[in-house]
């Protein structure tokens, strides 16, 4: 900390020299001709062109190395497309020039103008013939040898992360990709991409707790969203049939390797679908999406190689919950004695009102981590899908699944209830379940039942959480790897 103290006070000293010189430390003029990935492209396309007589790049970028040699100096600088290597001599930029580059230090900004050549050991060099400084860094950079390990300081400090960390860097360049492929792939199939409320009078479309502010203006209480499901499906009924929406949602709830209070979500509906298309839809929509931004449908996550590759497997809740977590087939029908199996197998069951959330629970525990590769499951009980259609063969289920990749949910989804009594009556209960203290169900939406009753066709819906995909993708093990500023507790 003193030598990082030490350092700082230096280069302070030499920012006030510099700005008593009457040099400008910050200028906004220098006009930058190509890219470093552009004089590389060029570099490898006419090599013979460029030896023989080759033009003036005008580029700029960080400074990220710097060795010296009396009168000459090579330097590596960075910029949004890669790094490159710069000759400064003191007979091609002139005296007043470096004795100015003297004053520079790893981390400042330079515009660079200057031709290309190739070094003794065949490493294409930028001969630098003018120099300027465009930004003076005051902070010195992390060494490099010991680059930036620590997380807490990684996350709070993304800047500094992204600046010593190639590979953090090439991690959110893939999230970018993700997301455009996402968006390529709904406007090829014909969706209209929209946007809806962040700031709603009454939060829902999933059991969550909402962040809750207050709007000045109209007196009134509104709730950051949890989901954007009831406005996109008013918009299915006022006809855009085909709708997606790439969202930021916000749930007041904890923090850990899987969720972060605000995340970025993909929701989309489809009118005339069912779930089962849905399925079908998330299979080429994941497995198009790795092939564009890995270059494969297998991936290797956390040890584990997962085939992306359809077809996925399909499954129901009961079935998941007998062959692969081990409980009989007659305990999930009956609360008591699956409470009492719950208790045996040290599962804690705080929601103990219905067998729907009992079941669930046990699902989370004893079956959701062992599914590595892609698998959906089928069959959720109504009680705990209060928007999904009712399966017609077994009207105690719905017609809903949810994606599980590496042991953790991606995707929920389900035909819709457009039936306004149904859906009215299952609101009415969630009602009856928040007066005996469960906070997450959804409280009564009139103006949502009124949507209904003016007719919502056959539809089917679907959310996908973006952070997780990326993770995935990624072979990242906590969501705060994915997401450029994570929430933090504050600094003591």
């Amino acid at each position: 900390m003193q030598k990082t103290s030490e350092l700082i006070k230096k280069r302070k000293d030499k920012f006030d020299r510099l700005k008593q010189s009457g040099l400008k430390l910050f200028p906004n003029d220098f006009k930058v001709s190509h890219s470093i990935n552009d004089i590389k492209t060029l570099v490898e396309k006419a090599p013979k062109t460029l030896k023989s007589d080759s033009p003036l790049f005008a580029v700029a970028g960080r400074m990220v190395a710097i060795n010296r040699f009396g009168k000459t100096t090579f330097i590596r600088f960075r910029d949004r497309t890669g790094q490159l290597q710069a000759y400064i001599r003191k007979d091609q930029i002139g005296a007043d020039s470096y004795d100015l580059f003297k004053q520079l230090d790893v981390g400042d900004f330079v515009g660079l103008v200057g031709e290309m050549f190739q070094t003794k050991t065949g490493e294409w060099t930028l001969l630098v013939k003018e120099l300027r400084l465009l930004c003076k860094s005051i902070r010195p950079l992390p060494e490099k040898f010991h680059g930036l390990k620590d997380p807490e300081k990684r996350y709070r400090q993304r800047y500094l992360d992204l600046i010593m960390n190639a590979d953090v860097r090439e991690l959110f360049v893939t999230r970018s990709r993700t997301i455009q492929e996402i968006r390529n792939f709904f406007i090829e199939h014909d969706f209209l991409e929209v946007e809806t409320p962040m700031m709603q009078p009454i939060p829902g479309g999933a059991e969550a707790e909402p962040f809750c502010t207050h709007h000045n203006a109209l007196g009134m209480d509104l709730y950051l969203r949890i989901a954007p499901e009831l406005y996109l499906k008013r918009l299915v009924v006022g006809g855009f049939e085909r709708v997606f929406e790439i969202n930021r949602s916000f749930r007041n709830e904890g923090i850990s390797t899987q969720h972060n209070p605000e995340f970025t979500m993909l929701e989309f509906y489809q009118a005339y679908a069912t779930f089962t298309d849905l399925m079908d839809l998330t299979e080429q929509l994941i497995s198009k999406v790795a092939m564009a931004v890995t270059g494969s449908t297998r991936l290797s996550y956390q040890d584990d190689t997962i085939d992306l590759a359809s077809p996925w497997r399909r499954i129901t809740l009961h079935e998941a919950l007998t062959d692969i977590g081990g409980i009989e087939a007659a305990l999930l029908k009956d609360k008591d004695t699956l409470l009492d199996f719950a208790s045996q197998s040290g599962v804690q069951i705080t929601k103990t009102g219905r067998l729907g959330k009992i079941i669930t629970k046990l699902f989370d525990v004893l079956v959701e981590p062992k599914l590595i590769q892609p698998t959906f499951i089928t069959g959720y009980p109504v009680e705990v899908s209060p928007l999904s259609r009712r399966n017609d063969h077994k009207p105690e289920i719905t017609d809903r699944f949810e994606l599980f990749i590496a042991g953790r949910e991606i995707a929920n989804g389900f035909s819709e209830l457009n039936d306004p009594v149904d859906q009215h009556i299952r609101f009415s209960e969630q009602v009856e379940s928040r007066a005996d203290g469960d906070e997450h169900t959804h409280p009564m939406d009139h103006d949502y039942i009124e949507a209904l009753e003016y007719g919502l066709p056959p539809t089917a819906g679907e959310g996908i959480g973006i952070d997780r995909l990326v993770m995935l993708l990624t072979d990242s093990d906590s969501i705060r790897e994915v997401i450029l500023f994570p929430h933090m507790k504050p600094r003591d």
